[in-house]
């Protein structure tokens, strides 16, 4: 047992049980939409909702926002070019429901992402007090509107960001997807981030974008991240360093999205933005994921050869066992909040080694300038060290 406080395997266990007490914390920290009182009062609310080639979502989407049980409210929904039916669905959709308004997009400006400059222009359009910006692939239940504008005004916050829940359907989508929820709740201390305003950990999530009018134009709104791939990241980023009140919390009774269709949507959608997450700094992102491969990976890797006969590692098994049950402990309490099937933490080893794949792949592009999406070249952007 001498190995046992080995600098290198201590180092795993003081990471992993770091992460075991974020996830407890935020367990019971992010509170629910329906955790909170009704308002006395709601605000006129806008919701927006820009689309391109969305045709297998944007019915289901506007349908669900159209049926909402809110007093004061609109849906704008822009039309970002598509080349597909979602131009005819929107037609049929805007002669049932008066409420709802169709936009066309204006051709896109030099400097401006695609869904950035959709977003802007639904904003100008708005005439809500309110904005919540959300995904075409999302689905709202009926009281959704009224639970988050409510648990906005008793939190007093000027962004309200809540993760969905996510559908996950394929092997390829529960091989990819599910990492990201353990991204946000094990690794980012939720509550120590809304105390201290720790703007450069936060995180922000475009499917759900709640935010005060006053708060949206005071920080710029989507002319200020114009050109930066991630959006909502960014936007809420702002908030905090404006001064604003950021919170994050759990939409996923509410709120439902798909957010990719098999194995290489998910590959490709995450690869287009992963890196910017970082801002594009080189040591931090590969840090990162070598530290997760780590810890994740070499403790059940030195069981798994150690069962075999053939030891890869000389993880002393006692540690490795005790690594691997944290793992799953903190796998299981971000699948339990984000409805993800529990069985699944036991691939975890799977999911990290693939999503460690596709952050190499997001590097790669994100250098070579040659990630795309939604049939537009992201816009190359030097990276740097630190």
């Amino acid at each position: 047992m001498s190995d046992f406080i080995h600098p290198h395997y201590l180092f795993i266990l003081i990471f992993l049980t770091l992460g075991l007490f974020t996830a407890l914390g935020n367990y019971i920290i992010v509170r629910r939409f329906d955790h909170y009182p009704p308002a006395e009062h709601f605000p006129r609310l806008s919701v927006l909702v820009p689309a391109r080639n969305e045709e297998a979502n944007i019915e289901a989407c506007v349908s669900s926002l159209l049926a909402q049980d809110y007093p004061d409210y609109e849906v704008i929904v822009l039309d970002d070019h598509s080349t597909d039916r979602t131009p005819d669905i929107l037609a049929r959709l805007k002669r049932s429901h008066p409420r709802l308004r169709v936009l066309t997009g204006e051709p896109l400006p030099p400097g401006w992402m695609g869904k950035h400059w959709a977003c802007h222009q639904l904003a100008q359009a708005a005439d809500g007090d309110l904005l919540l910006f959300t995904d075409a692939d999302t689905r709202h239940a009926p009281d959704s509107l009224r639970a988050s504008v409510s648990a906005l005004l008793a939190e007093r916050a000027d962004l309200l960001t809540a993760f969905p829940r996510e559908e996950i359907v394929t092997w390829g989508e529960k091989l990819i997807v599910p990492f990201i929820g353990l991204g946000i709740f094990c690794f980012l201390p939720i509550g120590l981030i809304r105390r201290f305003r720790w703007s450069a950990v936060s995180v922000t999530i475009g499917q759900f974008m709640l935010f005060r009018r006053a708060a949206y134009e005071a920080i710029g709104g989507y002319e200020a991240v114009r050109d930066q791939c991630v959006d909502d990241v960014r936007l809420g980023q702002r908030i905090i360093e404006g001064g604003y009140a950021w919170t994050l919390l759990d939409g996923a009774e509410h709120v439902a999205c798909r957010m990719y269709r098999g194995f290489f949507d998910a590959v490709d959608g995450f690869s287009k933005n992963l890196f910017s997450v970082f801002d594009y700094r080189i040591l931090p992102y590969l840090a990162t994921f070598f530290i997760v491969g780590l810890a994740f990976l070499e403790p059940p890797l030195a069981l798994l050869s150690l069962w075999l006969g053939y030891p890869l590692t000389s993880f002393p098994p006692e540690l490795a066992a005790l690594s691997v049950f944290i793992s799953l402990t903190l796998w299981l309490i971000a699948f339990r909040r984000f409805r993800f099937p529990a069985w699944l933490a036991l691939f975890y080893p799977v999911i990290t080694f693939l999503f460690i794949l596709v952050a190499l792949r997001s590097f790669v592009q994100a250098l070579r300038g040659t990630a795309t999406w939604k049939d537009r070249v992201l816009e190359r952007v030097a990276p740097r060290w630190l």
